[in-house]
């Protein structure tokens, strides 16, 4: 029987955590019906390496983007992303954001990196792929400021924050990513606030190497684990598997139409 086919939307393949290893993970993702993977974008000079990734496999797309963490170190420019998103294989912007969680960055400097992720989101029409982390009134209020000068699409990638930041993005038309945060034990909470999200604006993801969704908790994460979350989804929502495998897909091309959809 084969199986419906699942996407991991987010990612980062070309980690050393997979050194050596990258055939076999994407073969294992595969044989788990995990059939297209995105590889994201943390360091603008990492970005050849992620590229290399995505250039090696048919059903590995990418990203180009700064993650907040690193807004003070790399800057760049809304030219240089728009230049670099012209490949082919790169189908998204980002990830971008803010984190005031751990603040590598100063708050200022995140912002206006985000902000130039946005524009060029908004004039290649790629998905932005937003990290948001105890930044949730200053993520919707950028959100939604600069939804007014254009629309752009894209997602709240590895959700885990509140209902507000939720229902604020999807009013602004943008999906949801769950990552294996929602297995999680501890994440009652979180639980409880997908439970109140229309399934047709979700999406799933890894963030592997980080986040392995039970019941591998506690050990690297890689894309054929998308099963376990999605299979946790269909039991919180009360659905099928195969509904949320089918619906988590449409919304990933949704977001990030520049990917080809398999055969």
């Amino acid at each position: 029987m084969v199986k419906p086919l699942l996407v991991d939307s987010h990612c980062h393949q070309n980690f050393p955590d997979f050194e050596g290893e990258e055939d076999e993970v994407v073969s294992r993702a595969q044989d788990a019906g995990v059939g297209v993977m995105q590889n994201i974008c943390t360091k603008i000079h990492e970005f050849p390496a992620v590229l290399a990734v995505a250039e090696k496999y048919d059903n590995v797309y990418a990203s180009v983007g700064i993650h907040p963490h690193e807004a003070e170190k790399e800057q760049t420019t809304v030219e240089e992303l728009v230049k670099l998103s012209n490949h082919p294989k790169v189908v998204g912007i980002g990830e971008t954001g803010l984190d005031y969680y751990y603040e590598h960055s100063p708050r200022e400097e995140q912002k206006e990196s985000f902000k130039i992720h946005i524009e060029a989101a908004r004039e290649t029409g790629l998905g932005l792929i937003v990290h948001s982390r105890n930044a949730d009134e200053d993520t919707v209020e950028i959100l939604a400021n600069e939804m007014k000068k254009g629309e752009f699409n894209g997602l709240i990638h590895c959700f885990s924050s509140s209902l507000y930041l939720a229902e604020k993005s999807i009013e602004l038309g943008l999906y949801i990513s769950l990552s294996g945060i929602i297995t999680f034990k501890k994440s009652e909470e979180l639980r409880d606030i997908v439970k109140q999200l229309p399934l047709d604006k979700l999406l799933v993801e890894t963030d592997a190497p980080y986040l392995a969704p039970m019941p591998y908790r506690g050990k690297r994460n890689e894309p054929a684990y998308t099963q376990n979350t999605a299979e946790f989804l269909a039991e919180i929502k009360d659905v099928s598997y195969e509904e949320v495998a089918e619906i988590t897909t449409n919304s990933f091309f949704n977001v990030f139409a520049k990917a080809t959809r398999p055969e």
